[in-house]
């Protein structure tokens, strides 16, 4: 990564486009927002685009935006991402699943930084700087094409290969304590560090989910956890779903086809219905502190007042 670090460190005061390629999780959104805050628009808009998740009827409108009577439903104008962004950075994460339509738009915005919104004829011009991010070959999308090459070379200036976490595995211990430093005050956890029995136990990890994985990990840890350090006990690494047959005379862990997830949930569950509904009662049984279980129940979708959660207090 110390190489990866050098060419953020050269790249960010430019304006050059970025193209960072890696699998999935492997922090790309990180190095983009690193780019950014160590750029000169670090104060202007950073605005992340997910292209898969944008559906391809939508997709122009969300990122060039439309005027009022463009379609039907839209009743009032709106500003689309690129201009979101203008004088900052927008960052264009799985680039290779947008369409040949809208590969023609992000072209011209790369070239001649112009735009026209949907409904509109007017030439609207932006000042922003494109990060792309990919997960898929591009160049084999390229010969199948699927991708334009004029736009491949414009977004592949600087160039940024991620490797896989499981092939960097020295910077676990930084990544790790990054991760509780930032999700402790959030979670209100009173943990702040790693014991070194759970970082080995991070450490033999092989983290198919990468940077992500790892984040999601601490963070269930952070929830879990009742001391000021981490231990190795707290440390719930999910399983993957396809894992070696259990040997003779073994139980297994969790019962087939179940995740940690899904009994931690369970357990939140049977602790409100035990607690009457009582937050404080319930994080008490979980051994947790009451930020966090409120942390946790939001995350399940559980936010205090919601039919569900009032069901699973016996209060409905």
């Amino acid at each position: 990564m110390r190489e990866i670090f050098h060419t953020v460190e050269r790249v960010a005061p430019t304006r050059a486009t970025v193209l960072i390629a890696g699998e999935s999780g492997v922090g790309k959104d990180m190095i983009a927002r690193a780019i950014h805050q160590h750029s000169p628009r670090r104060n202007k808009p950073y605005v992340k685009i997910n292209c898969t998740s944008l559906p391809e009827n939508l997709m122009e409108s969300e990122l060039f935006g439309y005027e009022k009577g463009a379609f039907t439903g839209a009743t009032a104008s709106k500003p689309g991402k690129f201009e979101q962004a203008d004088g900052g950075t927008a960052f264009l994460d799985e680039i290779g699943d947008v369409p040949g339509n809208i590969q023609v738009k992000l072209l011209r915005i790369l070239q001649e930084r112009q735009f026209e919104r949907l409904g509109s004829n007017v030439t609207r011009n932006v000042d922003v700087r494109v990060i792309a991010a990919t997960n898929v070959d591009l160049r084999a999308a390229l010969e199948q094409g699927r991708f334009r090459e004029d736009l491949y070379y414009r977004l592949n200036v600087v160039p940024i290969s991620v490797p896989p976490l499981r092939e960097r595995m020295e910077d676990i211990p930084f990544l790790a304590m990054h991760f509780v430093k930032k999700l402790s005050a959030e979670l209100g956890s009173v943990a702040k560090e790693i014991s070194p029995a759970a970082m080995d136990r991070l450490l033999t990890h092989r983290w198919p989910g990468n940077v992500r994985e790892l984040e999601n990990t601490i963070e269930r840890s952070l929830v879990l956890a009742s001391g000021e350090m981490l231990e190795a006990a707290d440390i719930r690494i999910e399983a993957p779903r396809s894992t070696p047959a259990i040997s003779a005379g073994q139980t297994p862990l969790l019962p087939e086809g179940e995740t940690l997830e899904h009994w931690e949930q369970m357990m939140i569950r049977e602790a409100l219905r035990r607690a009457n509904g009582n937050k404080s009662q319930a994080a008490r049984l979980l051994g947790m502190t009451r930020n966090a279980l409120r942390y946790r129940l939001s995350q399940m979708g559980l936010d205090s007042g919601t039919p569900e959660e009032a069901e699973i207090s016996g209060l409905k």
